[in-house]
């Protein structure tokens, strides 16, 4: 009898666990918009950017790397320093965006592809060591530049990923506990020594991600809605249980573009319930064309397209 209802316990549990699982995972629509700027030095501003104010927005500056600012840039074991436009893009003109815009908020991309044309790098001495150095310098500039969050995107390493993995998974909460920030992202792409990385990071610290950018524009060049719909179903199973978002450049990248059927896949996400967001790289590319897709964007995000 005993046996019996041990394994009538054991079986509510079980279901209890499914169903907050199910919970947890229940697939649904967000507003949320999110642009990468000030990387290219194209002397663009946040108030060049349209804001539709029934899309929650996320501009990310870019990057904060942790390599010195000299002629010939070298690690800095997460000693961060800024190398985004900062003279278009300075503390008090992100104040400014998010007074006049509520729904703005500003956060800090980690790493990218270089710095000066050297490889950026991650290369820690050891985990304790780039955390702290990271959580001091990383807190300075987050309340310097009243930031809200971080994104991670470093697409080159010098370390195993069980040590990526715990240094980033370490700052983010440490940052996150200590209330510096309220969010953060990552930003990888279908690559296997990135990937790596990134899913070593997310299986131990997936909980503490809040999006994942994840970077489709690196995909070929053409590729149809189909393959789109495809590459996005595989990452999502990647990222188990994570708000994948969509994403394309306005650069020369590859991926699905706006004009070859961007957002009628976006419209078929969607009707499924799992449209979780869209992000552009980049504003400084976009001022070209006059912001064209960041307005359609933001409007299918606000349901007005």
């Amino acid at each position: 009898m005993e046996l019996a209802k041990l394994f009538i316990t054991l079986l509510i549990i079980e279901a209890l666990f499914i169903s907050q699982i199910q919970v947890q995972a229940a697939p649904t629509n967000s507003n949320l918009f999110r642009e990468y700027i000030g990387a290219l030095f194209k002397n663009v501003k946040f108030t060049d950017v349209p804001i539709n104010p029934n899309a929650e927005f996320h501009f990310i500056l870019s990057f904060a790397i942790d390599y010195d600012t000299s002629g010939n840039p070298s690690p800095t074991n997460g000693k961060f320093n800024i190398f985004w436009d900062s003279d278009n893009l300075s503390s008090s003109q992100v104040s400014s965006i998010k007074n006049a815009h509520p729904n703005v908020k500003v956060a800090l991309s980690l790493g990218g592809d270089t710095v000066q044309d050297v490889l950026a790098s991650f290369s820690p001495s050891s985990v304790d060591s780039w955390v702290s150095n990271a959580v001091s310098s990383l807190t300075e500039i987050i309340k310097r530049y009243q930031l809200d969050g971080i994104d991670i995107d470093y697409e080159h390493f010098k370390a195993d990923p069980d040590t990526f993995a715990e240094c980033i998974g370490k700052l983010i909460t440490t940052l996150k506990r200590n209330k510096v920030i309220s969010f953060a992202s990552i930003a990888p792409f279908d690559n296997d020594q990135v990937q790596k990385q990134y899913l070593a990071l997310w299986r131990k610290y997936g909980h503490q991600i809040d999006y994942v950018n994840f970077q489709f524009y690196a995909y070929d060049k053409g590729t149809t809605v189909p393959q789109f719909l495809d590459y996005f179903k595989t990452q999502s199973s990647n990222y188990n249980g994570g708000k994948v978002l969509v994403s394309f450049g306005t650069d020369a990248s590859g991926g699905l573009k706006p004009d070859k059927g961007f957002f009628q896949a976006c419209e078929k996400l969607k009707s499924q319930q799992q449209l979780h967001g869209i992000f552009i790289w980049s504003a400084d590319d976009s001022k070209a064309n006059g912001f064209r897709y960041e307005k359609e964007a933001q409007g299918l995000l606000a349901g007005q397209r």
